[in-house]
């Protein structure tokens, strides 16, 4: 693993793609460095296999212009401990964000929620001294992020900031389609048909981009909470760069 200024942890390879994609590879066109950390190998998916997965996350990646790693915790076991918060404070020590993006805190799959919690402890005890961890035999340094954002997945919540996409949704269509064994398929050797897999739901993802979108008055938008309270500004660059189309 490597610095980044930017990482996204995800319970299952796929999640930041359904959510965040868009606003990453934005990030990257503007020269941020990026990182995807999936906590899972989804492994307990109704399609695909853990392979397969790992072969679509690192297309998709490509796509996106992001690194990405696999932490590879247990799918559906994903329990707030010591010992699945550590291998997460390893990741953040070693990859160093200024910002993290996490799962949504409640959501229709379980694991969304508890990965919420999980991933929001190991970010802030990874700022801890007094928990030391060894990463390929050098003890890591603490470190923490300064600011962190969800993003929404199946269940809607009420929007902190909304991203604007409109120039990246392209990608963020091409890296959901990567996971060619989980979207807009189906019935398949690779499972069988699921909430997720069926065509209305990729469409259900464009047309939320939409409406997203057309809130803040430009074609397409993510939309994100901010943890801790207000959002920090010094400044009012954002308001002179962004006009919205109305």
């Amino acid at each position: 693993m490597k610095q980044h200024d930017i990482l996204a942890l995800a319970a299952h390879p796929d999640d930041t793609e359904l959510s965040c994609a868009g606003t990453l590879a934005k990030l990257v066109q503007q020269g941020h460095s990026v990182a995807i950390a999936d906590l899972t190998q989804g492994e307990m998916g109704s399609r695909g296999t853990p392979e397969l997965r790992l072969k679509e996350a690192e297309e998709a990646s490509k796509i996106l212009g992001v690194s990405r790693y696999n932490l590879g915790l247990p799918d559906t076991l994903l329990t707030n401990t010591r010992e699945l918060q550590l291998e997460i404070i390893k990741a953040v020590r070693a990859i160093k964000p200024t910002i993290c993006f996490i799962n949504a805190p409640n959501d229709r799959h379980p694991d969304h929620g508890n990965a919420h919690k999980l991933s929001l402890d190991a970010l802030f005890y990874s700022g801890l001294v007094k928990i030391e961890t060894v990463l390929n035999g050098e003890k890591q340094l603490p470190h923490r992020p300064q600011h962190i954002f969800y993003y929404m997945q199946d269940t809607p919540f009420e929007p902190d900031i909304v991203f604007d996409i409109s120039e990246t949704m392209h990608l963020k269509e091409q890296a959901i389609l990567a996971f060619g064994t989980q979207f807009n398929v189906d019935d398949s050797a690779e499972g069988p048909k699921t909430y997720i897999s069926d065509k209305k739901f990729f469409e259900m993802i464009k047309s939320r981009g939409r409406i997203y979108g057309q809130l803040i008055g430009v074609q397409y938008g993510e939309p994100f909470k901010y943890h801790g309270g207000p959002i920090p500004m010094g400044n009012f660059n954002t308001f002179f760069e962004n006009q919205r189309l109305r």
